[in-house]
């Protein structure tokens, strides 16, 4: 009886040892049981951040905070989804009261704007009158250039003006629509907005004809409004120009910048009207309509403007024949999108049967973490089983659930998506490992301090020696053959143990 008590000890031991060390993974939290397990995690560089929310399954996006007493400019990123972050938005004010959205390079996004000037060097300036006639501007630019309807319902118009200067937010929620991305979106309000950059050259006798017809029709209206002075009593414009940049930071609605107190709050000359869906606050709602990236891929119209930068690649639908031809593997004189590796696979997709299919175009939707692809020369279509006289194909691309499947732009297939496929295995990312909290470089606690981890610079345990390892912990044969003989040593004495008695000695153990 001794050796079953010794092992019975033994057993306590080990059980305790795996409450300490469970070898299942660390439960996560849930804000509620509809709701995924969450995503916080922190890094100090951008680029860490937004390679693990590409790679991360869950519907997560990358924001930069802005610490007080931290070196000026800088800022830790934090990857989460955004009903985690508006949960802990509203709880810890202090620590995420510099938050800024950012934008993804190649994210469909909306049309937004930063607009700004110094009160003391533009007196008389009425900036909500500003406001307002640019708003009407860009409503009537996006009706006139794309047939796309806004109103100022659809523009959520938010404020974080001082006694120095007048700040304004707009960011366009039109209804099914949105630009191919940032970048798509600046090109576009640089042209709008030429009569007012140079509206000497735009009259210059050797500027092209059709190029000054094209100019004309944008010089309709008078936009001397946007013409403001800076602090130092040098022109410039209302509209901030330097806002389109790849991975652009911009600050989120209830964020002020460091070392000031002024958040962005609703104008009080908003006309943004917002309802909310089942579940969510009107306040939860005017956060999620502030967002530039929160668009759904379902039922979107995708606008673009002319790159003036490239001559070959034009739009983000163009076609350049000549490239293709001499290039059969190339995007169609379309530049490839931010997953090359995705890109190389969608066209092998479409490349088979000696039939030579192509990239059209892609769009990259951040808030479902989907490429879609418009897919040229290549109509199989798993709907009808053949291929389509006229009509293209898409072939969209979940990075998130890591699988793959075909849309149709035929108007009879126009409900149809195809069963989904797994990317291959090299595409996929080690998810359980990009998980690991080590990979972390900063840590929120409880009351919402940010600190910075310690595990870089832990050193990793060492593996314990022979002699260390005790054998009675793991057991080995000795350890069996114990148990063997205290066990029919038992059962000689006592008899079969009945499955009654083996019950009531566990109900008996049991601490609970």
């Amino acid at each position: 009886m001794r050796k079953w008590g010794d092992r019975l000890k033994m057993v306590e031991q080990l059980a305790q040892s795996f409450q300490l060390n469970p070898l299942t993974s660390q439960y996560k939290p849930r804000l509620w049981p509809c709701q995924p397990s969450s995503v916080w995690k922190l890094f100090s560089r951008q680029s860490a951040a937004i390679g693990f929310a590409q790679t991360c399954r869950e519907n997560v996006h990358v924001f930069a905070l802005e610490k007080e007493k931290a070196a000026l400019g800088q800022r830790i990123y934090l990857v989460t989804s955004y009903t985690e972050l508006w949960h802990y938005y509203r709880t810890y004010s202090q620590s995420l009261m510099h938050c800024y959205e950012v934008i993804p390079e190649g994210s469909v996004c909306k049309l937004y704007f930063d607009l700004e000037f110094h009160k003391p060097s533009n007196e008389g300036a009425d900036g909500k009158t500003m406001v307002s006639s640019l708003i009407q501007y860009v409503c009537d630019k996006l009706k006139e250039i794309y047939g796309v309807e806004c109103t100022t319902k659809s523009v959520l118009n938010l404020d974080s003006s001082t006694e120095e200067k007048f700040s304004r937010h707009l960011i366009f929620n039109i209804q099914n629509a949105a630009f191919k991305d940032n970048i798509h979106a600046g090109t576009f309000i640089h042209a709008i907005l030429q009569p007012v950059l140079s509206a000497a050259k735009s009259r210059s006798p050797e500027v092209d004809e059709s190029l000054k017809t094209k100019r004309r029709k944008l010089e309709e209206r008078d936009l001397s409004f946007l013409q403001v002075k800076n602090k130092d009593g040098k022109d410039c414009l209302f509209v901030d120009l330097g806002v389109y940049t790849k991975n652009r930071n911009f600050r989120l609605y209830k964020s002020s910048k460091v070392g000031k107190n002024a958040a962005f709050t609703l104008a009080d000359d908003n006309r943004f009207i917002t309802k909310p869906e089942k579940g969510l606050s009107a306040e939860e709602s005017i956060f999620l309509a502030s967002l530039v990236c929160n668009l759904r891929f379902t039922g979107q119209r995708i606008l673009t403007w002319d790159i003036p930068e490239t001559k070959t690649a034009k739009t983000s639908d163009c076609h350049d024949r000549q490239r293709s031809a001499a290039d059969p593997d190339s995007l169609s004189g379309c530049l490839s999108s931010p997953h090359q590796e995705v890109d190389n696979f969608v066209l092998s997709v479409v490349k088979k049967d000696g039939i030579h299919g192509s990239i059209r175009r892609w769009n990259y939707f951040a808030a479902e973490q989907l490429l879609v692809y418009d897919i040229a020369k290549y109509r199989w279509c798993a709907n009808v089983g053949r291929f389509h006289k006229s009509n293209n194909i898409m072939i969209i691309v979940d990075l998130k659930d890591e699988s793959w499947y075909q849309k149709c732009h035929d108007p009879e297939c126009k409900t149809f998506r195809s069963s989904s496929y797994p990317l291959p295995q090299e595409l996929c990312v080690g998810y359980i490992l990009a998980l690991d909290d080590e990979d972390q470089t900063y840590l929120m606690d409880e009351a919402g301090n940010i600190e910075p981890s310690q595990a870089p610079n832990q050193t990793p345990q060492s593996t314990p020696s022979p002699e260390e390892e005790s054998t009675d912990v793991w057991g080995d044969r000795r350890d069996d053959k114990d148990f063997s003989e205290s066990l029919n040593d038992f059962e000689h004495d006592s008899g079969e143990i009945s499955d009654q008695l083996l019950l009531t000695c566990m109900a008996d153990f049991d601490p609970q």
